[in-house]
């Protein structure tokens, strides 16, 4: 028997609408991270993008268990000496793009390389309920019914 292994040709990407609001945030960041991949898939191959495209909606309703709204700080550096700059995941969430905290929690989750980089061009985050991706006819996908962990009442 031999291994399986997918072509290009052979890939068939669909598109799914998950709505954040309420959902704890790793949780799923790793769902959205596993459908990227395409691991769920039984084609799954690990050097081509066979991963689907995923639309998250509410992203500024998005839960985070603990004290991690104070205590969570995303960091980055402008480029000059002395240049770190700190943003709590609060301050993140009520300002002006609260969508870069799944995009950058999904982001690690992924692979630092060219594949990884084209996997997350395919995830599409608002942070309202509406997207402009309504003739791509996704498929919703709901996330508060997989486990009862994934959503915070």
């Amino acid at each position: 028997m031999k291994t399986y292994s997918a072509k290009a040709s052979e890939i068939e990407k669909t598109w799914f609408v998950i709505d954040a609001e309420g959902l704890i945030l790793g949780r799923l960041a790793t769902r959205i991270a596993v459908m990227l991949k395409g691991k769920h898939k039984p084609t799954y191959t690990p050097h081509l993008d066979c991963g689907d495209n995923i639309i998250v909606v509410n992203a500024e309703k998005i839960v985070l268990t603990g004290n991690k709204l104070k205590d969570k700080v995303y960091y980055h550096h402008t480029g000059y000496p002395g240049g770190i700059k700190e943003r709590t995941a609060g301050k993140i969430l009520e300002g002006r793009f609260p969508e870069r905290v799944i995009v950058k929690a999904v982001e690690r989750m992924l692979d630092r390389s060219p594949l990884g980089r084209q996997q997350m061009r395919n995830l599409k985050v608002y942070a309202g309920p509406n997207h402009p991706h309504e003739a791509q006819q996704p498929k919703p996908l709901d996330v508060k019914a997989m486990n009862a962990k994934n959503a915070r009442a």
